[in-house]
C-alpha cells in the first residue's frame, strides 16, 4: 500500500504514542500556528523554548492554551537551541523544530560532539512530497543541506530516507539515483556513483531498500519513459525517493515541485538521533503542518 496524501501522515501520527516538540526559540507566529494546529491534532505535545512573554502573547491571539504546553523562558536564540537539545537528550522531548533561530546555531548545537544529538553518520534533508502529477508520495533527498556530496555521505543520505519510510511502517521503499542521463559514463561522476549504489543494494550493502541507477528524472517517475528507452527495472517508474546528485539539481528539483508543478511537502533533517522539523519562511501552512506530522508519524 502507497501513502497518496499528506493527510494521511496525520492518521499514522494519532495512531503512534504523542511526541513531545522541543521548539528551539519558538517566539514565532508562524512556527507556533503550525506547533497549535500539530497540538489540536492530538500528535504532539508542545515544550516551547524562547522569549517566554513573547511566546505567551502569540500563544494567546493565536487561542492556544499554555496550559497544555511547558515553557522554558531563553530570549537568546543560541542558547535557546542549545537548551531545546539538552531537552531532547534528558528524555524530556522527542523530536526538534527550528523557530526563530538561524540554521547554524541550531544545527551547531545539534552536532556537538559532547551534548548535541550526533548519531555518528551524515545529516541530511528529507522532504515527503504530494505532487498532482505522480501517483503517490514522494521522497527527495536533498534539497537543503548537502552541497556536493561524496560517495559514503550518499550512502548516508539513502540510509536516512529509508529510516523515513520504516518510520511511516513501509519496508522496502525504491530508491532512484538521479543523474542527467540513464547510462554510465566515467566523465560523470553521478553516474558512477548510481551504478555502485545500485551493485551496493543487489548484494544486500544496503538494507531494507531496493536502490538502481543511474536514472534521467523522467525514467525514475514515468515507465513509460522508461519503456521507451528500454529500461526494465521495478524501479523506473515507480520510485518512492529520488536521491539527487548534489544540492543544485536537488534544491531546484524541490523547488520547482513546490511553485510550478503544484505540490506540497512535508521536510525533516535525518541523520541526528531524532528527526528535526526545520522549516523555511517559504513553506505554506500546510507544508509547516505537515513537517510535524512526518516526523511525530515516525
Amino acid at each position: 500500500m502507497d501513502l497518496k496524501h499528506l493527510d494521511e501522515l496525520v492518521d499514522i501520527a494519532r495512531d503512534r504514542p504523542t511526541k513531545r516538540l522541543a521548539v528551539a526559540a519558538a517566539d514565532d507566529r508562524a512556527v507556533l500556528d503550525a506547533v497549535n494546529k500539530a497540538s489540536r491534532e492530538g500528535i504532539i505535545i508542545p515544550v516551547l523554548v524562547g522569549d517566554q512573554g513573547k511566546i505567551e502573547d502569540l500563544a494567546g491571539s493565536l487561542g492556544m492554551d499554555t496550559q497544555d504546553m511547558t515553557i522554558h523562558h531563553e530570549p537568546d536564540p543560541a542558547k535557546a537551541s542549545r537548551k531545546a537539545v539538552a531537552l531532547i537528550r534528558q528524555g524530556e522531548a522527542d523530536i526538534l523544530m527550528k523557530g526563530l533561530v538561524s540554521t547554524a546555531p541550531l544545527l551547531k548545537a545539534v552536532l556537538d560532539k559532547e551534548q548535541g544529538l550526533r548519531k555518528g553518520g551524515t545529516l541530511s534533508h528529507f522532504a515527503l512530497i504530494e505532487s498532482p502529477y505522480y501517483h503517490k508520495l514522494l521522497g527527495v533527498t536533498d534539497a537543503a543541506m548537502n552541497i556536493s556530496p561524496e560517495f559514503q555521505e550518499k550512502v548516508d543520505m539513502i540510509n536516512n530516507a529509508v529510516e523515513v519510510f520504516q518510520g511511516l511502517g513501509f519496508d522496502n521503499p525504491k530508491v532512484a539515483v538521479i543523474a542527467p542521463l540513464e547510462v554510465v559514463n566515467p566523465k560523470i561522476d553521478s553516474t558512477s556513483h548510481a551504478a555502485m549504489l545500485s551493485k551496493m543494494s543487489d548484494r544486500g550493502q544496503l538494507k531494507n531498500c531496493t536502490v538502481d541507477g543511474p536514472f534521467a528524472i523522467d525514467n525514475a517517475v514515468s515507465k513509460e519513459a522508461a519503456q521507451h528507452k528500454k529500461i526494465y527495472s521495478e524501479v523506473a517508474g515507480d520510485a518512492d525517493i529520488l536521491m539527487t546528485p548534489e544540492l543544485n539539481s536537488g534544491n531546484v528539483l524541490y523547488k520547482t515541485l513546490m511553485f510550478l508543478g503544484g505540490s506540497t511537502s512535508a521536510a525533516v533533517i535525518m541523520g541526528a538521533q531524532v528527526p528535526i522539523v526545520l522549516t523555511s519562511r517559504a513553506d505554506t501552512e500546510k507544508s509547516k503542518m505537515m513537517s510535524i506530522a512526518l516526523a511525530a508519524a515516525m
